[in-house]
């Protein structure tokens, strides 16, 4: 058995979050099938493993965008119009942290909310070879918080932050 899973544990930091799934419930089908002798509990068990495993890289993903989103957020909360100002976003785990600047386009109050939108950048490469990519977006006053108000998750432009 530890002959079959030494290749899978190898490959898997090299696959991805999407491979790792896949990987992760086979092995795990594999060795249930293989220790109880019954390809239906294998397979049940690949499958919820899978489950499992997915949904807990979605929450980690879920996690980190809310990070950066909120990142953006507070600093739109402290612009006043026409302002310029850095946003950075430090994970837990320090890979993927996303930075760049956000700049006040208006201010919506109303009786209900009080609201910001702001234009943002995403800033990709070092030295000379650095560009940004700028996206527009709201940000809503939440108690004493700003919080990232813009509902657009299936927007694939948006990399890391959707």
């Amino acid at each position: 058995m530890r002959r079959l899973a030494l290749p899978f544990l190898v490959l898997l930091p090299l696959s991805g979050c999407g491979l790792a799934t896949d990987l992760t419930s086979a092995l795990a089908g594999v060795a249930a099938g293989t220790a109880t002798a019954n390809p239906a509990l294998g397979f049940g068990i690949a499958v919820g493993t899978r489950a499992a495993v997915q949904a807990g890289l979605n929450w980690a993903v879920r996690v980190r965008a809310r990070g950066e989103q909120d990142a953006v957020a507070e600093v739109i909360g402290r612009l006043t119009p026409g302002e310029a100002l850095p946003w950075r976003s430090d994970h837990d785990i320090p890979f993927g942290n996303e930075e760049g600047e956000a700049r006040l386009v208006r201010e919506m109050v109303t009786p209900l909310a009080t609201c910001r939108e702001a234009l943002f950048s995403i800033a990709e490469g070092e030295g000379a070879e650095r560009t940004q990519e700028w996206f527009l977006t709201t940000a809503c006053r939440q108690g004493d918080r700003w919080k990232w108000a813009a509902a657009e998750p299936a927007t694939a432009r948006w990399g890391s932050l959707q």
